[in-house]
């Protein structure tokens, strides 16, 4: 039998993901994810943009026929979870924040703002939202970041 060890970064880097998903508009998104979210932009041409997504590479693609078909969902909680989702954990004061800034800016909830396991392991605040082209997002955080792989 062998065995796999999963390649981790050394002590003194720091390994960030690269994302990549499709969009409907560049400039729609562009105004969501530096405005709304406050990612800085990066790197762009004609069909496609980055941003600096809380410390890693998130590329949009300009590929509205991708879009069209419902997306599939699981229920979590009593709660139907787009399986097809991306975000980012942030620390437990950033993600408050960022919730109080999505409820000003009248955001459309797919899953509104809540704590999940309250008082129990793996304690979570998490939220579900759609980007302007429907791209389901998942902030979450953590009250004991230690916690985020507890089982």
């Amino acid at each position: 039998m062998t065995t796999h060890t999963a390649l981790k970064a050394s002590s003194n880097v720091t390994a960030i993901f690269h994302l990549a998903y499709p969009i409907k508009d560049k400039e729609e998104t562009r105004r969501f994810y530096t405005d709304i979210l406050g990612c800085a932009q990066g790197r762009e041409a004609q069909t496609w943009i980055d941003f600096d997504f809380f410390g890693h590479q998130l590329s949009f693609h300009v590929k509205p026929e991708s879009f069209g078909t419902a997306e599939a969902t699981n229920p979590v909680d009593g709660k139907d979870v787009p399986v097809r989702h991306f975000g980012a954990i942030l620390e437990w004061t950033q993600w408050h924040s960022l919730r109080e800034r999505l409820i000003s800016e009248n955001t459309a909830f797919v899953i509104e703002p809540y704590i999940r396991f309250k008082g129990e392991t793996g304690e979570q605040a998490t939220m579900f939202f759609y980007d302007p082209s429907g791209n389901a997002l998942e902030f979450k955080s953590f009250k004991d970041p230690s916690q985020v792989f507890a089982v």
